[in-house]
């Protein structure tokens, strides 16, 4: 049994996906299953379609066929919502649902993390984290959408510019 929510997969019939999305968060409050069930999420994208009657803007589904669930995996849950319709399984090996990795689901965009960014171009900001950690160093160039910063750090006598995640460097107060 799983002690915090994960994010799973859950395959269902094409077309399907609001309805059993729908139907998943309503079976969790019948049975009063909300603490396990935290959240379901149909992944969306907005496109623009160049037709012949010009521009047109729409949301698409980014996995069609599939839900993404973020619960607490427990036998109780598993039942719950193996037995909507319209869900024809867990994606795992072996009837085994399998949770999402970290990295799965940051590049999937299903959880933001935000990173607040205290520092600009030209700062002053000093390595917290990484083989640099306690170095100091100027903000060369800043991607936040990225999570990225390049800082240029003096190591032997040079200028090095390195690239760092945003966590990973913290303003020096002056």
């Amino acid at each position: 049994m799983a002690e915090s929510a994960k994010w799973y997969v859950i395959h269902t019939y094409s077309g399907y996906e609001n309805t059993v999305s729908a139907a998943i968060l309503k079976a969790a409050e019948n049975r009063r299953m909300q603490d396990l069930i935290e959240s379901v999420n149909v992944p969306m994208e907005t496109v623009t379609e160049h037709t012949d009657a010009g521009e047109k803007t729409v949301e698409r589904k980014v996995f069609p066929g599939y839900v993404l669930v973020k619960m607490i995996l427990t036998d109780e849950s598993w039942h719950l919502v193996r037995n909507v319709r319209g869900v024809t399984g867990f994606v795992g090996t072996g009837g085994k649902a399998i949770p999402l990795t970290d990295q799965e689901i940051q590049d999937m965009g299903v959880e933001r993390h935000e990173v607040v960014v205290g520092y600009a171009e030209g700062d002053t900001v000093k390595v917290v984290d990484g083989p640099l950690e306690g170095f100091l160093g100027t903000v060369d160039e800043l991607e936040a959408d990225k999570d990225r910063v390049r800082v240029i750090v003096s190591m032997f006598g040079r200028e090095t510019p390195v690239d760092l995640e945003l966590d990973q460097v913290e303003p020096v107060k002056d």
